[in-house]
């Protein structure tokens, strides 16, 4: 079978304004070298927030590449996994990249396959790439057992392991799996398939909570419907109690920009989210 179905034109990435999301982050073309990939993966983290807040209000338009382009670029929304990788992707096929799209799974190997990853080889070595993952790497870790990326206090380490007799990479932080990427081929009716159980499915945690973050010079920052936790290297952990007024406010400080009216709607959601959890605990 050709390599055409799982590259290009078959992911619609024409659809992507490459030049317009280099801009926004701040990277300019150049040959594609691991400097080039590393500079950027970390503008990307930095610049776009994770955020699920779109799901939580019903608003979501879907993980298409040109909602993907109006979502993160145009109207500075963010987004989560399948939004980033695929813009991510898109801009490393327009640079010249070889790569290759990826799903996993989330902390255990039994869950669903809801992750997105992109690899990119370079000079016959691969490398991991997470853009798209809340509180992950800000820059891409050599697809090989053992290797380590380092941010901060925070140790990322990935193993090559199996799961059915089939290989799979775990990407873990302090011992513990953040996710699970697998070596199956990856189609956009998968991405779509993702998108629809973390964004309609019940329990899904992007159901249940507010989760929005995102790397800053400083610091890795995370905002949910009642607190905001700072994590900045050398320093201890910062947990602040926030009320719904101000969650909505800190989700705007991340960079999740809201429409007329979307703050009110989002306060609602929140409070409604915080009572759940409130009933749940008594």
């Amino acid at each position: 079978m050709p390599d055409e179905p799982l590259i290009g034109a078959s992911w619609r990435t024409d659809l992507f304004d490459v030049p317009a999301y280099l801009d926004a982050v701040g990277v300019a073309s150049g040959e594609p070298t691991l400097d080039l990939l590393g500079d950027l993966h970390v503008a990307h983290v930095r610049t776009f927030p994770f955020a699920n807040v779109d799901v939580l209000l019903g608003t979501h338009p879907g993980v298409t590449p040109d909602a993907v382009q109006d979502q993160l670029v145009r109207r500075r929304r963010g987004g989560y996994c399948f939004e980033h990788a695929q813009i991510f992707a898109a801009a490393l096929e327009h640079l010249g990249f070889t790569i290759r799209r990826n799903l996993g799974r989330v902390h255990e190997l039994t869950n669903t396959r809801t992750h997105m990853t992109v690899t990119v080889e370079i000079d016959g070595r691969r490398w991991l790439c997470d853009p798209g993952f809340g509180f992950s790497i800000t820059g891409p870790i050599a697809l090989e057992h053992g290797a380590v990326h380092v941010d901060g206090d925070r140790e990322f380490v990935l193993e090559e392991t199996t799961d059915d007799a089939t290989t799979v990479w775990a990407l873990t932080r302090g011992g513990k799996a953040e996710h699970y990427v697998d070596t199956a081929p990856v189609h956009p009716s998968d991405v779509r398939t993702g998108h629809f159980v973390t964004s309609r499915e019940p329990h899904s945690p992007f159901r249940q909570h507010l989760m929005v973050m995102r790397h800053l010079p400083h610091a890795h920052v995370t905002v949910t419907e009642g607190a905001r936790t700072v994590r900045a290297p050398g320093c201890e952990t910062e947990h602040v109690t926030l009320s719904v007024a101000e969650a909505v406010d800190a989700v705007q400080e991340l960079g999740v920009e809201l429409g007329p009216g979307e703050d009110a709607v989002l306060a609602k959601v929140l409070a409604g989210l915080r009572d759940r959890a409130s009933r749940r605990n008594d």
